[in-house]
């Protein structure tokens, strides 16, 4: 197995166009276990460690770009405010070594159904910028996603970075675990409140071969939710959603949980995001009459 370094951006394109076998690795923490588990054995392995445009991250007109190589402890520690959702998915990734070492960039790459933030970055409506020696391309994250550990990325590209819009509103994520901590999710939900537009996004995870939005439950949001007035919630308007984000799944029966039980788990995640993302949308309301 050849093992590649390069130290900038234009080096690594470089390297994967003449290599297009070559399997990034910056994290390590989904290709070491398949590499120890010899479930996958390149030819050659590209280390993007060195490559420190990777690793930086900028916000700019209302739009935060998030380098593929930023840790999940990063983003913890920096984009809390800017990216509440994503800090949020990134606290329950793992131990703290994993989330030191493991990046969202890394995360796409693998196109796990169960990978935490997917469903993030669907419920905002992030961007995947993606680039090659031809040049650079944005992919909206609703169409990164084509099968089990499948994604849109053509051989000879790399993940740069991902764009996603900063302070979007109210955002929640939850999953459900068959343990506290240092868990692949039975199930994972994302929820993101847009008030300014009166629109929502909200996205399942682990429970479909893709991480995918839940589009009819989006458009109930849009309709339904009393925008102009924050008053609390009918429990009727909490479980219809709920039931609109289970429906989005097809769910499948596997050691961490049946696919009966991912449906029940998804619709009371639903309502229970949904609860605390309008209580927040009310409290902001409050603050600024």
């Amino acid at each position: 197995m050849d093992f590649l370094r390069p130290h900038s951006l234009d080096e690594a394109l470089a390297a994967k166009a003449e290599r297009p076998d070559a399997v990034p690795i910056a994290g390590g923490t989904d290709v070491m276990v398949e590499l120890n588990f010899d479930h996958r054995r390149p030819a050659a392995l590209l280390d993007l460690n060195q490559v420190g445009e990777l690793a930086r991250w900028s916000a700019s007109d209302g739009v935060v770009r998030l380098g593929a190589g930023v840790p999940y402890a990063r983003v913890i520690a920096e984009l809390g405010e800017p990216l509440p959702a994503l800090a949020m998915a990134a606290r329950t990734v793992g131990s703290p070594q994993i989330r030191n070492r493991g990046t969202v960039g890394g995360n796409l790459g693998a196109a796990s159904p169960a990978g935490d933030t997917h469903p993030v970055l669907l419920a905002l409506g992030a961007r995947v910028e993606v680039a090659s020696v031809r040049g650079t391309r944005f992919v909206p994250a609703d169409e990164f996603y084509l099968g089990v550990k499948r994604n849109a990325l053509e051989p000879d590209e790399l993940i740069t970075a991902v764009h996603l819009p900063a302070s979007a509103g109210p955002q929640q994520f939850s999953k459900v675990g068959t343990r506290n901590a240092m868990v692949i999710a039975v199930c994972s939900f994302a929820l993101v409140l847009r008030p300014d537009r009166a629109e929502a996004g909200a996205a399942v995870g682990s429970a479909a071969p893709t991480p995918r939005r839940a589009r009819a439950a989006e458009e109930f949001l849009a309709a339904e939710l009393p925008w102009g007035s924050p008053e609390p919630l009918a429990d009727s308007l909490k479980r219809r959603f709920g039931e609109l984000a289970a429906g989005a799944a097809a769910p499948i029966d596997d050691v961490r949980g049946s696919a009966e039980y991912r449906k029940h788990a998804l619709s009371v995640l639903a309502r229970r995001t949904l609860t605390w993302a309008w209580d927040e949308h009310r409290r902001s309301g409050r603050e600024c009459a």
